[in-house]
């Protein structure tokens, strides 16, 4: 079962971007740098919040990684819903987890990359994350 950990426990990291920098190279380098090189680090999506645009990233490590770090089982949780032409009043971080592992797991399904990358294990843990039909069209 994944967990979710990092130096924050599981509360998300906010991390702050120079204008020149790459967001992938940045949270890479501090992911490797807390935790070890990850497998995978993967852009899910983005929202204005804080004054800024947060930019979500999900972090996948081998199971045998940071075992210092605290970690807590990642549950499920409803999607954050918007309407058709404007995002959610409020999202929490257990939603946008949601939304990133939904994300990882169409990857997982259709992407190269992510399919040679993640183990069978981490597959058969995504196959229960499917995407959802956009509700204000359905």
């Amino acid at each position: 079962m994944p967990e979710l950990a990092g130096p924050c426990g599981a509360d998300p990291w906010y991390i702050e971007v120079g204008a020149d920098d790459d967001p992938v190279e940045v949270v890479l380098r501090l992911a490797a740098n807390q935790m070890g090189e990850p497998l995978l680090v993967h852009s899910t999506s983005w929202r204005r919040a804080r004054g800024s645009v947060i930019l979500t990233f999900v972090v996948v490590n081998r199971d045998d990684q940071a075992p210092q770090l605290t970690g807590v089982p990642i549950g499920r949780a409803e999607l954050a819903r918007g309407g058709a032409t404007h995002a959610a009043v409020s999202i929490a971080y257990q939603q946008v987890l949601e939304h990133g592992l939904r994300h990882l797991s169409w990857l997982a399904r259709e992407d190269p990359v992510v399919q040679s990358i993640l183990s069978p294990e981490w597959k058969s843990v995504l196959s229960g994350y499917v995407p959802e039909p956009f509700q204000h069209l359905a």
